[in-house]
């Protein structure tokens, strides 16, 4: 696989929300970006708070704009802030550096895109976003 498609975005969208509500998890916003940035899928469920969307998209974007997770984002924040601070304006203010924005390969290692997931605990919306992306037959790198 080369793209990420529509039905593979789709799959990862419902996978994710369906293990958040086996799982208890508050209500959740999805967002799935392509490997050029294209945004592939999007939900928020009902219930979510205000801006989850747009944190769910952040996480994403950020992850496939620079090529690693939130959570190395996130990483790499504490340790230099002013290049993350940088990168966030770069980017347009969609940068989020939390977990919950992964990255989607294929099984020979290429990037196909990212998910970013809002709503829960950061860990939790990981969690769910890896369990989206393993559904669709894909490989998530959470940079843990």
């Amino acid at each position: 696989m080369t793209d990420l498609t529509r039905e593979a975005a789709r799959t990862i969208v419902a996978s994710a929300l369906s293990i958040a509500r086996e799982k208890g998890f508050k209500p959740l916003a999805i967002a799935v970006y392509d490997a050029r940035g294209a945004l592939k899928a999007f939900e928020a469920e009902d219930g979510t708070s205000l801006k989850r969307g747009e944190i769910a998209m952040g996480k994403a974007y950020g992850a496939v704009a620079l090529g690693v997770s939130s959570r190395a984002l996130g990483k790499m924040a504490a340790e230099r802030p002013h290049f993350v601070a940088a990168a966030t304006h770069a980017v347009g203010g969609m940068l989020v550096p939390v977990p919950g924005g992964v990255l989607v390969r294929d099984s020979a290692g290429r990037l196909l895109g990212s998910v970013g997931i809002s709503g829960e605990l950061s860990d939790n919306d990981e969690f769910a976003a890896v369990a989206g992306i393993e559904a669709a037959g894909l490989v998530a790198e959470t940079g843990a």
